[in-house]
């Protein structure tokens, strides 16, 4: 293929960045976020939202800044995707329609239980087992409640979404586990080189902290329990570490090509040089051990990028802070550097902001590009244990000046889902 100005390697149009937006526990906002992460200041706390007597996990990277109509997880990654892409579009100087296609990435859709118990409490007595359905279905046909119907529908979001942002065809929900964030941008990747647009919306949010979903995420014996101080928790590549902890927040990407942005006088903010995505069928929730299916996202992302394993300057590590997935992910990163890898820049935002489930991949290409942009590396927090099979520069406690041109960062999620974006600096 003919490589030009506006192509990659492969002759596809080349992705550029132009507008990003980010909330997390640390705030609303890519400036209020940055600060504070490189920073390093923690957004853990103790949860309010809900009683947490009794759990063995009682933090988390819960955002309670943004106002919602209704407690419920699809208002609130709603209310957190709406604020984003207002960001997002406000930076890369759009308004009106978008007229693109959007891609979303939501967690999954399921009735609070404070919902559950209101509807049970409306419900017919019954003395038959295991009707309890037939009996809430009985009480929404006798009194709709078109808040609870709305915050049952997967779709929603996007669907708002598109209404609100005026983008064009069918928006596209998806859910791949902690990979999705970095799945809704492939997407939109994918889209622009496919020729089928010129610029897309990708979005990825997540506001489904409950204690439904501590309760079963302890139950794997994914969260950390190490509750005081909140801010201590996450660690990821220590030797204490003992889980993840949760967290939500939000990140919008507007994507275009690099010739669509520079013909509209767009200020480029990075480009997305490559993606790679590799399933894995070891279990429905761990990772292969091995990492045989990271190291072949890693590698299909640096092949799908044109590039090298010595072009890449720094990784910004899934490091999620549970004691498999943190060896798992080093494993399969040392399979593809080698013993280059000791010298490679390596930092989780996690351990500042928590694991935010669905939006992580989203949140964290913001993060890699904004390092890229300010040559501010982001530390890895509460790095004071370290765990000595594990041989990485973290960019331990403290952030660090250096300049980056390209950036590896990796999202492999429950099941199996493992994505890996490749950013880099905007060409010459």
């Amino acid at each position: 293929m003919t490589q030009s100005k506006f192509t990659d390697h492969l002759g596809r149009p080349i992705i550029a960045v132009t507008g990003m937006g980010v909330i997390t526990s640390l705030g609303q906002g890519l400036k209020d976020n940055w600060a504070a992460l490189t920073a390093g200041v923690s957004g853990i706390h103790a949860i309010k939202r809900f009683p947490t007597e009794g759990l063995s996990t009682r933090i988390s990277g819960t955002v309670d800044f943004i106002d919602v109509p209704a407690e419920n997880s699809v208002e609130r990654s709603y209310a957190f995707a709406r604020a984003t892409t207002e960001e997002a579009l406000a930076q890369a100087g759009l308004s009106g329609d978008f007229n693109g296609p959007l891609f979303l990435a939501a967690p999954p859709i399921e009735p609070e239980w404070s919902d559950r118990f209101s509807l049970a409490d409306r419900a017919p007595a019954s003395e038959r087992p295991g009707d309890a359905y037939d009996r809430f279905m009985a009480v929404l046909r006798n009194n709709a409640d078109p808040v609870f119907h709305e915050a049952m529908l997967f779709g929603a979001i996007s669907e708002r979404l598109a209404d609100r942002f005026g983008t064009r065809g069918l928006p596209v929900t998806l859910s791949t586990a902690c990979a999705s964030g970095a799945t809704a941008i492939q997407l939109g990747v994918e889209a622009i080189r496919q020729g089928r647009t010129t610029r897309a919306l990708t979005v990825a949010t997540d506001g489904s902290v409950s204690a439904e979903a501590l309760i079963r995420f302890s139950l794997l014996s994914a969260l950390s329990t190490q509750n005081d101080p909140p801010e201590k928790a996450s660690k990821p590549f220590s030797k204490d570490r003992d889980g993840f902890v949760i967290a939500e927040g939000a990140a919008t990407l507007v994507l275009e090509s690099l010739e669509a942005a520079l013909a509209r006088g767009a200020r480029v903010l990075g480009i997305m040089k490559g993606c790679g995505e590799k399933a894995d069928l070891f279990h429905r929730t761990r990772s292969s051990p091995d990492g045989g299916p990271a190291i072949a996202t890693i590698r299909a992302a640096l092949d799908d990028a044109g590039l090298a394993e010595s072009d890449i300057g720094y990784i910004n590590a899934h490091g999620t802070s549970t004691p498999e997935n943190d060896k798992m992910e080093y494993g399969a990163m040392s399979a593809v550097f080698g013993e280059a890898l000791a010298s490679i820049p390596v930092s989780s935002n996690k351990s500042m902001i928590g694991h935010t489930l669905t939006a992580a991949g989203a949140v964290e290409a913001v993060f890699s590009l904004q390092t890229m942009l300010t040559g501010t590396l982001p530390p890895t927090i509460n790095y004071t244990n370290p765990d000595s099979s594990i041989v990485l520069d973290v960019v331990p406690n403290v952030k660090r000046d250096a300049s980056v041109s390209a950036v590896l960062s990796n999202s492999f999620g429950f099941g199996g889902q493992n994505a890996s974006l490749v950013m880099t600096a905007e060409p010459a």
